[in-house]
């Protein structure tokens, strides 16, 4: 295991090995600066709608499933950075999976600000066994990429006129090294073959892997076709100590879980080093299409992740399979990322 490997994986002193350091005390002043972040009220989402506050952001829209998870996280918030800071969140009920909630909360989004200068599409299901959705839809594919799809396509017009104003607009997609563990042969040409039952890590692995493609077919299709100031990364928060990974662990791998939950978990980074890579994409760089890990490593991915003409599949797979889902629901564009 090289440096890099450590540093991007295990917190504590590990990290110190990355060949790309970066702090959250880095994060420049986001004044008069408007953010969305999906599942930004707990782990490591909540980790990144902290540093926002601290470092002065003017609106943090917080996209959950749990109200009594965001109001802890505002009670956190009110005690450690004050109620001025908590004033700056609001916060909207969103199950990614449920496409056109997505698409009715972004809309609500776009009439509530004039601008958006962020978009961290953090929040996901992870190691878990085989579900579909009510569309019939595997639902790692429909909430971890398709559903922040939606909503990264409806909130594109707002980024485009911040853009426009000659700011520079940021979309992070969290992804994961887990990519890795995606099928060799994924082609992503059918709804058949999305809703295969490949086993937990397999179907977590293939919708992260999504989420690296997502960000190189947006560098092609937006920021170097007339859009260079609106920029889309992914990231790898490495091992961290989260819900994900000390509880819901345990509902694919009973007994194998404990490695993950309990085994590892001295090594494990906090959620704060985990949102390391998610604020350096976020705040500061100015590449698009990189997958970055921590602290701010760019990483080439997997071979399925450099593809972009399995890229290209992925994003017609995904606009066809909306189109089916919603036709009755008027999110034609939805998953247009040239929209």
């Amino acid at each position: 295991m090289d440096a890099n490997t450590l540093g991007e994986n295990f917190g504590g002193r590990a990290e110190n090995l990355a060949t790309h350091q970066f702090s959250l005390d880095d994060v420049p002043d986001l004044a008069e600066k408007v953010a969305v972040v999906t599942g930004g009220s707990e782990g490591i989402g909540y980790g990144v709608t902290y540093t926002l506050l601290q470092h002065n952001i003017a609106k943090v829209y917080i996209l959950s499933t749990s109200e009594e998870v965001v109001k802890g996280a505002k009670e956190a918030i009110i005690k450690e950075l004050g109620q001025a800071a908590a004033d700056k969140t609001k916060w909207f009920h969103c199950d990614l999976a449920d496409w056109k909630k997505t698409k009715d909360v972004a809309e609500q989004i776009r009439k509530d600000t004039d601008r958006l200068d962020i978009l961290i599409n953090n929040a996901g299901r992870g190691i878990m066994t085989y579900q579909l959705t009510e569309y019939g839809v595997d639902r790692h594919m429909a909430v971890n990429h398709i559903g922040h799809v939606v909503l990264t396509s409806q909130l594109l017009p707002l980024m485009k006129e911040t853009a426009k104003k000659g700011n520079i607009v940021r979309i992070v997609n969290q992804a994961s090294n887990v990519h890795q563990q995606a099928p060799n042969d994924t082609k992503f040409e059918s709804l058949d073959e999305l809703n295969q039952d490949l086993g937990p890590n397999t179907q977590y692995g293939r919708s992260k892997l999504a989420n690296i493609l997502y960000s190189r077919h947006f560098v092609r299709m937006v920021t170097k076709a007339g859009h260079p100031n609106i920029l889309m990364n992914s990231t790898h928060p490495g091992f961290v100590s989260t819900k994900m990974s000390k509880e819901d662990i345990f509902e694919p791998f009973p007994l194998g879980g404990y490695a993950m939950a309990i085994g590892i978990e001295p090594f494990k980074k906090d959620q704060f080093e985990g949102a390391k890579p998610a604020m350096f994409a976020a705040t500061v760089t100015n590449d698009s299409g990189q997958y970055i890990c921590p602290p701010a490593v760019p990483e080439s991915g997997s071979k399925l992740a450099q593809d972009d003409s399995l890229a290209d599949s992925l994003m017609r797979l995904t606009h066809q399979v909306i189109m089916e889902k919603m036709k009755d629901d008027s999110v034609d564009q939805s998953c247009s990322s040239e929209g």
